[in-house]
């Protein structure tokens, strides 16, 4: 099994005075130390996705760095977090992603206080895929997987901080999160969700952000287990 060590770490030459790129509270075991992980891969057709209001979008990447760099000078640091959800097609691992018009993708994500990260995604991945009006989705915050920071205004992103960067820009969490064997979603209308083979996200930067083609590394140290489909009078069904 292979663990992407780079993506799992907090780690860097440089940083913000305030800013700690070891900054994981550290939990004392109570448990022995588990080397291999396994999560379970439920199929797509379990799950049901319905529609919901838009989302309001940035006009443009330039107003949205012009918006990120006024929040900047209010209030410092932007923190985001990312949920990645894995379910699987014909036993392939595919993971769920927003998609904007033919070439952006994106994960379920938003801003978080660093305090309540887990209780944060929780109320972010009810904002972005929770259905209006269902039952509450139970999320499980399953695993830390990834860590990126941004030294810039501008698109690249990094697994640590540079030695030159004193302030950056914004810090990037993924989770990892566990799906219900069955589950009812809805996304914001002027986004499709889409499941994407893992294996097309690889080393696929052009078609994805970096973050997204290294999916494929990040979740290499999970075992999954396939989950099979229940009967077909008792599965839920995708709806476009």
């Amino acid at each position: 099994m292979l663990t992407d060590q780079l993506a799992q770490g907090e780690w860097g030459g440089g940083g913000q005075r305030g800013i700690n790129q070891f900054g994981n509270k550290y939990i004392p075991q109570t448990k022995p130390l588990t080397l291999e992980r396994t999560i379970p891969l439920y199929p797509l057709t379990h799950y049901t996705f319905g529609k919901k209001e838009p989302f309001s979008e940035d006009s443009s990447v330039a107003a949205r760095f012009q918006c990120m760099r006024e929040e900047f000078d209010k209030i410092g640091i932007r923190r985001t977090i990312e949920g990645v959800l894995v379910v699987h097609e014909r036993r392939l691992p595919h993971v769920l992603l927003l998609q904007l018009g033919t070439t952006f993708f994106r994960l379920p994500d938003g801003e978080f206080n660093p305090e309540d990260e887990v209780e944060g995604l929780k109320c972010l991945m009810t904002e972005t895929l929770g259905h209006q009006g269902g039952v509450p989705q139970d999320w499980i915050i399953d695993d830390y997987i990834g860590n990126w920071w941004k030294p810039n205004f501008e698109p690249p992103r990094y697994l640590y901080i540079p030695a030159h960067i004193t302030k950056p820009k914004e810090h990037k969490k993924l989770f990892s999160v566990q799906l219900q064997e069955k589950a009812l979603f809805a996304n914001p209308k002027n986004y499709k969700l889409v499941a994407t083979p893992l294996l097309e996200l690889y080393d696929n930067t052009p078609g994805h952000r970096s973050i997204i083609s290294s999916l494929l590394q990040l979740l290499s140290r999970f075992n999954g287990e396939v989950k099979e489909a229940i009967s077909v009078s008792t599965a839920l069904h995708h709806i476009e």
